[in-house]
C-alpha cells in the first residue's frame, strides 16, 4: 500500500493543476488516469492551440443550480494569473475574440507546462489503469488502480463528465459521488449542436451555409442571455458558436429564436421600399446573407415581386419574423458532440471556498464534474484552473 497526503482521480486540466498546486506546497500526491496519457481533453482543445482562459471571466457566464457558488473561487484565481503563469513559460498566446485567448503554437505547451508544474512538486503521475474500487475506512481513501493500490486522507474527484466519449471520458465522476452520498444533477450535453426536425427540411438542406446572428432561446429568455456569434447550417440542424453557446440554456420544447441581419434598424424594409421601389424583395432582403440563406427565407416568408408593390404591413411582419425567426429544435448530437457537460456534483454538497463534500471530510471535487458549466470560449478552462487551485490549496 503506498501513502500519500492526496490521490487526484483524473489527469485532465483541473486533475494536473490541483496536483501541481498541492505538490508545490510539499504535499505527496499521485495523480491517476485511465488514459494512456495527461491532458488529452486539452491537446484538441481549441482546434489544437487550446483556449486557455477568457478575458471576460465572471460568474455571470457560468450556469449552476447555484449561481453564487463559482463566485469564490473565480474571485481568487482570475485570468490574469493564469497568464503569468503561462508567460513565466514563454507561451506566445493571442486574443482571437470576445477576450479568447489561445495558444500561438500548440496545447501541447499547455501540457507540457502543467506537467513541469506536477514535476516542481515530486507529483506521482500514474496514467494507463482505470480505478478498480475507492473505500474510505479510518480517515483514508483507499484507490485501488491496475495491481497497485494508494491510500491518503484527500481524495479529489476531477475526471470530468462523459462528453466526448471518444476521448475516454465517462460518467465515473458521478458514480464516485453518489458512492460517498453526494448529489447529482441531472448531466446533459452543453455546447452542443442542436438538431431540427422533419419540417425544418428546408433548412437542412443549407448545409454548411454560416451567418452571424443574435440567437436567444424561448421560456427561458429571462435568464439566457442574447449570442451574437455566426451560426452554422448543418444536414442535422443547427451549430456554430451562437448555437453552442444558447444550447446549454436550451431545454427541450423550447424555442430557438434567430435574429437574421441583426445590424439591420426597425423599418428597413420601408426604408428600401421608398428608396428602390423596382427593387425585387428577394434582393432586398438578402443583402448581407448568404444567397443560399436568403432564398430559403424567401420561400418561407412567401413573399416575392418588386418591394414597392407590397404593402407597409407585409414588409413590417417579415421584419418582425427575420427579428425573431423560431426553431423548435427536437434534441441535440448529444454528449458524442459536446464539448462539455452541464449539471454534475451539487454544488450544494461543496464548499464554494475549498471545493470539499460537506459530509465527506477529505473529499473534493473540481472542474467539470462539478455543476458549473461556463459560455464558449476559455471559461470552463478558467474553472478548471479556479476550481482547482482553490482545492490545491486546502488540501
Amino acid at each position: 500500500m503506498n501513502e500519500y497526503d492526496a490521490i487526484i482521480l483524473g489527469a485532465g486540466a483541473a486533475g494536473l493543476f490541483c496536483a501541481a498546486t498541492a505538490g508545490q506546497r510539499g504535499k505527496r500526491v499521485l495523480l491517476l488516469d485511465h488514459a494512456d496519457q495527461p491532458g488529452k481533453k486539452i491537446l484538441i482543445s481549441g482546434g489544437g492551440r487550446c483556449n486557455f482562459t477568457n478575458l471576460h471571466t465572471a460568474p455571470d457566464r457560468y450556469l449552476a443550480s447555484n449561481p453564487h457558488f463559482a463566485k469564490s473561487a473565480l474571485s481568487r484565481y482570475t485570468p490574469a494569473d493564469f497568464l503569468a503563469l503561462i508567460d513565466g513559460y514563454d507561451i506566445a498566446w493571442h486574443e482571437k475574440t470576445l477576450g479568447q485567448l489561445f495558444c500561438d503554437g500548440s496545447a501541447k505547451q499547455i501540457v507540457a507546462m502543467l506537467l513541469e508544474e506536477c514535476a516542481k512538486g515530486d507529483v506521482t503521475v500514474h496514467c494507463g489503469d482505470g480505478v478498480g474500487g475507492v473505500e474510505y475506512t479510518d480517515g483514508r481513501y483507499r484507490v485501488d488502480y491496475g495491481q497497485s493500490s494508494a491510500s491518503a486522507p484527500a481524495l479529489v474527484i476531477a475526471t470530468g463528465g462523459p462528453s466526448i466519449p471518444k476521448m475516454g471520458a465517462t460518467a465515473f465522476a458521478y458514480d464516485l459521488a453518489r458512492q460517498f452520498g453526494l448529489k447529482v444533477v441531472q448531466p446533459r450535453p452543453a455546447l452542443v449542436p442542436l438538431t431540427l426536425p422533419g419540417e425544418e427540411t428546408l433548412f437542412r438542406d443549407l448545409s454548411g451555409v454560416s451567418t452571424e446572428i443574435v440567437v436567444r432561446c424561448g421560456p427561458s429568455a429571462a435568464k439566457a442571455p442574447a449570442f451574437r456569434e455566426a451560426a452554422l447550417f448543418t444536414h442535422r440542424g443547427l451549430s456554430g458558436p451562437s448555437i453552442l453557446q444558447i444550447s446549454s440554456y436550451w431545454k427541450r420544447g423550447d424555442t430557438v429564436t434567430a435574429q437574421f441581419v441583426p445590424d439591420r434598424p426597425e423599418g428597413w424594409l420601408k426604408a428600401v421600399k421608398r428608396e428602390r421601389p423596382r427593387l425585387s424583395f428577394r434582393k432586398a432582403m438578402g443583402d448581407g446573407l448568404p444567397e443560399r440563406l436568403a432564398d430559403a427565407l424567401c420561400e418561407r416568408l412567401g413573399i416575392e415581386g418588386e418591394i414597392g408593390n407590397l404593402s407597409d404591413k407585409a414588409l413590417g411582419a417579415a421584419e418582425a419574423r427575420l427579428a425573431r425567426w423560431p426553431f423548435v429544435p427536437d434534441g441535440s448530437e448529444g454528449f458524442a458532440k459536446a464539448e462539455v457537460t452541464a449539471g454534475g456534483i451539487d454544488t450544494a454538497e461543496l464548499s464554494s471556498k475549498t471545493m470539499e463534500a460537506r459530509k465527506s471530510p477529505g473529499l473534493y471535487a473540481i472542474g467539470e464534474a462539478v455543476d458549473v458549466t461556463g459560455w464558449l470560449g476559455g471559461y470552463n478552462f478558467q474553472w478548471a484552473w479556479a476550481s482547482a487551485r482553490a482545492a490545491g490549496l486546502a488540501i
